[in-house]
């Protein structure tokens, strides 16, 4: 399954050796070709269920990576988010990009023709994966700058994960109260018995 990372994955199961090495042997998709002839670097992790190229980035070349995609159509960011691949895995900050602007344009082209738009019809994607190891350290620089939709999903982000992006312009907690401990979608957090709201006041 292509959700686990680029690099040697945490776990000794034999098993998971082998499809690590499988995904980095995957071909690479058009928009890791495209970044490979611009001289970007990423891992390509082939595509996911659905047929999205992934694309593992390391967290200091993403804002590059994102921009060389933005100037080459990926113009919308339509989700970020994070998942923990679990004990002795790492924790993963992922950003799926749609060429929005190439896929108004195919279905203005279909719709001035007779009949239902075609099964295949859909706008080229991508999502970018950084993968950190958990005992490492968790921070990103964040992509606000670049899309601004990025705001409030890379604080879920950091509130659940506790993955911090390095320049968004407000690194608070999102959904959890500040003075909340540890982050709740990580696999190994551990549910506090009992909780205290502070006095904001």
């Amino acid at each position: 399954m292509p959700e686990e990372s680029p690099v040697t994955p945490g776990a000794s199961d034999a098993t998971e050796s082998a499809e690590a090495g499988a995904l980095q042997a995957a071909a690479p998709g058009p928009a890791a070709t495209w970044l490979s002839g611009q001289g970007f670097d990423a891992v390509t992790l082939g595509p996911d269920h659905s047929g999205v190229e992934l694309l593992g980035v390391e967290p200091a070349a993403l804002p590059l990576v994102a921009t060389a995609l933005k100037a080459a159509g990926f113009d919308y960011l339509q989700c970020q988010g994070g998942y923990d691949e679990g004990p002795g895995g790492h924790l993963v900050s992922f950003y799926h990009l749609v060429k929005l602007a190439s896929m108004v344009e195919q279905y203005s082209a279909m719709a001035e023709a007779t009949g239902p738009l075609p099964a295949e019809a859909r706008p080229d994607e991508v999502r970018l994966k950084v993968f950190l190891p958990r005992d490492g350290a968790l921070s990103i620089p964040s992509l606000y700058g670049l899309f601004r939709g990025a705001d409030w999903q890379e604080r879920e982000t950091f509130d659940m994960f506790g993955i911090a992006y390095e320049g968004h312009p407000h690194p608070k907690r999102l959904l959890m109260p500040e003075d909340w401990k540890g982050y709740p979608l990580r696999k190994d957090y551990v549910q506090p018995d009992f909780y205290e709201m502070q006095d904001a006041y």
